[in-house]
């Protein structure tokens, strides 16, 4: 599929390049450098348009805070590591992070001020929406406790709800509970896009256009980016609709690596709908990705081999030429296997760096 370029849509300054530091070509074989690339490395990354002002690319990982992860021993230098020191290290490492706790209750205030003063100037955090707001079934305990009461009673066995069954005015307060704790990233520079992973059983319909362009008036002022985990909106009959919509209301298409062969599995399209792409690797576990577990870690639970990400290197040079900036994040969350399949994406990145020396690769500050 050819690229498709984006026009029109406001580019994200950052001082990013500015704060950043040369390095010599020891320092790339480090096993935790920061994984970002200015737009000259990008260009030769592409061996075309030299002197075009391409895409930074930013690698990071979904979520720093897993226990799996903390417990391998693999990554963190201490077990011991406050919650302060964990992200510390972890942005001295990468130049982005996605949030998904969010995700499983709403992100609040008090942590997002404390993950802006805890991160670099120049880092990025993408934050995942609340699980009700796309469409998921929702336990009634994470709802927040002053709400309780004006919840529906649960009928039979029920233990949670949908959207749908939320009454508007509780559903206005979740909103702004969510956007209020949104708030501080931004006035601190620091936010990327706010994620809306849409569930397999969300199909193309008028409905749920009209649910997601509720989604964006929701929270107006924020970039807002949506993936789909239907293969229906990428499929032949409905792509080009999908990508049309998208563009038409500057919301940044997530591209997916996800196990393939399966009822459920999304094509990996990429393009760039807004001035940003966005890639989230969620592993080739086949076993374990609709069958039962407990953890998000059993259910992402990938080491990539170099082969498997060399085949998406194609495919973020395409999208280079349509963005500004690109976020690569590993979604695959057990022991180490987020940062270590970041770092093997980087060295791919790398390996295909021709007509540029080493030495001129700019990253971010160490700590």
């Amino acid at each position: 599929m050819p690229p498709r370029r984006s026009s029109g849509h406001a580019s994200r300054t950052s001082p990013r390049t500015e704060s950043a530091r040369r390095i010599g070509s020891a320092d790339l074989v480090s096993i935790f450098e920061p994984m970002w690339f200015n737009r000259r490395t990008v260009s030769a990354l592409m061996g075309t348009n030299r002197g075009a002002a391409l895409a930074k690319i930013l690698i990071g990982t979904c979520s720093w805070t897993d226990k799996p992860l903390i417990e391998s021993g693999a990554f963190y230098p201490k077990k011991s590591m406050t919650a302060e020191d964990r992200l510390r290290f972890y942005a001295s490492n990468f130049p982005i992070v996605e949030v998904d706790s969010s995700y499983y209750a709403l992100p609040s205030v008090d942590n997002s001020v404390k993950w802006a003063e805890r991160t670099p100037e120049d880092f990025v955090i993408d934050i995942k929406a609340f699980r009700l707001f796309t469409g998921h079934w929702t336990e009634r305990s994470v709802f927040p406790r002053d709400l309780e009461h004006e919840l529906p009673a649960l009928q039979g066995k029920k233990r949670g709800y949908y959207y749908g069954d939320i009454p508007q005015h509780i559903r206005d307060s979740l909103w702004m509970r969510f956007e209020s704790a949104v708030v501080p990233l931004a006035k601190a520079g620091k936010l990327g896009q706010v994620l809306f992973q849409f569930p397999d059983y969300f199909y193309p319909s008028t409905k749920n256009l009209d649910h997601i362009l509720e989604v964006k008036d929701k929270l107006r002022g924020f970039r807002l980016a949506v993936e789909f985990r239907s293969p229906a909106w990428t499929d032949d009959n409905h792509l080009d609709e999908t990508l049309r919509f998208l563009r038409a209301n500057n919301l940044t298409f997530v591209a997916v690596d996800i196990p393939q062969g399966l009822p459920s599995s999304v094509s990996a399209v990429t393009e760039a709908t807004t001035d940003v792409g966005y890639i989230r690797f969620h592993g080739h576990n086949a076993a374990t990705w609709k069958g039962k577990h407990t953890t998000s870690g059993e259910r992402f639970d990938w080491y990539y081999q170099q082969e498997e990400l060399e085949q998406w290197a194609p495919r973020i040079k395409t999208l280079a030429e349509g963005a500004n900036e690109i976020h690569l994040l590993m979604n695959t969350n057990n022991y180490d296997q987020g940062p270590r399949n970041a770092r093997l994406l980087a060295k791919v990145l790398q390996g295909q760096l021709s007509g540029i020396e080493k030495e001129e690769m700019l990253v971010g500050p160490a700590g």
